[in-house]
């Protein structure tokens, strides 16, 4: 009931701009900010998401395609896109929630849909320090607004595994092999993992991959913003 209240109350009453504090109505962001977001529009690889020409399969993915089908981003991981992200992340600033989310739904609506949407686990030691899973609060409220079931107990991630950003490129998948198990039967579903940020892919491939040994016929990748590498996988 307290959060109703909360989300009620945002909604009815002016707030300052979550990133520069100036007057917002009842946007989260202020007209300026709002304009210059990183948004993910360029051509990019329906694969990967990276820049690639015409929106065709990018070099490496057609070099080594991932287990995944298609990777769908709202935003190029940069300022001041970091910033929100971060702010969810490690500042248990759930009001960007839906930012992000309707971001991403946007870019998903008038493609076909899948049966369900997987966020991305982390391990109870790290969901115990954060308090709070952000893929799941970002796929809880994508759920709602595309009518489909969120499955936040389909998978674990039962290796602790080292930050992947602290690895070299060529270290990240080692890094997460048997990371993850599938809990649920996905036998014949369509799956979306979804994400907050890409950087590699490793980690969204290791997940595909086990998803797709239990059953599942298809998985996508939604993710919030994609960083833009010079080479991914």
């Amino acid at each position: 009931m307290l959060n109703i209240c909360t989300n009620f109350m945002q909604h009815l009453l002016p707030q300052d701009c979550l990133l520069c504090g100036a007057y917002s109505g009842r946007a989260k962001l202020c007209p300026d900010c709002h304009a210059d977001l990183p948004y993910h529009t360029a051509a990019c690889c329906p694969a990967c998401a990276m820049p690639a020409l015409d929106g065709h399969l990018c070099g490496q993915c057609l070099k080594h395609p991932p287990p995944f089908s298609r990777t769908e981003v709202a935003f190029t991981y940069a300022f001041p896109l970091d910033r929100l992200v971060l702010a969810l992340k490690y500042g248990h600033q759930l009001a960007v929630v839906s930012l992000l989310a309707d971001t991403l739904c946007a870019r998903v609506v008038g493609h076909a849909l899948p049966d369900l949407l997987i966020p991305m686990p982390l391990h109870p030691n790290r969901l115990r320090e954060r308090g709070f899973n952000q893929a799941h609060e970002i796929a809880r409220h994508m759920a709602q607004q595309l009518c489909l079931p969120v499955w936040p107990n389909a998978a674990t991630r039962v290796i602790d595994t080292a930050p992947q950003a602290s690895l070299p490129l060529k270290q990240r998948r080692k890094n997460l092999r048997e990371a993850f198990t599938c809990n649920t039967r996905v036998a014949g579903k369509r799956v979306a993992i979804i994400d907050d940020v890409m950087t590699s892919g490793s980690t969204l491939e290791a997940l595909t991959e086990v998803l797709l040994k239990a059953g599942a016929v298809e998985v996508q990748c939604w993710v919030v913003a994609r960083a833009v590498m010079q080479h991914n996988f």
